[in-house]
């Protein structure tokens, strides 16, 4: 059964005042530029055409744009303290093996450095041992190449975190 009416949670996100609609979008992705591109494509009549416009509002991103977005996401393995997101989208690490974090932090540390940023990558319902692979697969990459799986990769978490945005509860 298809409804053509607007899902409730995004009906009330359509309807936030600017104030309350940015800092909503903050949470979802700590860059401005993004959050600004989405408040402008309000109202979206689907859940799809909000997803559209965040896809949209991603690849329009400067470096300058990306760096800022990037700065809201914690390293894997560190979630932020009192962050129930970052929490939960790391899961994979919760349960990692001290040997397995200690790494994690060294390939991190390692990354950071070579990229200028924090490792990112869409870790829900990822392992421990995923994530590891995949920081040690693209540590070697070019800096251009590293950018753009890091904006495809900040798409997938925007998403993401969308949905829990429009989701029906209030």
């Amino acid at each position: 059964m298809t409804s053509t009416s607007t899902p409730p949670g995004l009906a009330r996100f359509n309807t936030l005042d600017e104030h309350a609609a940015l800092a909503a979008l903050h949470e979802v992705c700590a860059s401005s530029a993004w959050a600004r591109r989405l408040l402008a494509a309000r109202p979206c009549a689907t859940v799809e055409d909000l997803y559209a416009a965040s896809d949209a509002a991603m690849a329009e991103l400067t470096a300058e744009d990306l760096a800022e977005a990037m700065a809201g996401h914690p390293p894997i393995g560190r979630p932020k303290p009192g962050d129930p997101a970052s929490a939960r989208e790391q899961r994979g690490m919760a349960g990692a093996s001290e040997e397995l974090r200690a790494e994690m932090l060294e390939l991190n540390l390692a990354y950071q450095e070579r990229f200028g940023h924090v490792f990112l990558i869409c870790a829900t319902g990822r392992t421990g041992e995923q994530m590891r692979d995949a920081v040690k697969e693209r540590i070697g990459n070019a800096p251009e190449q590293e950018r753009e799986i890091v904006r495809t990769e900040l798409g997938k978490i925007n998403r993401i975190r969308l949905a829990r945005l429009v989701e029906e509860e209030a």
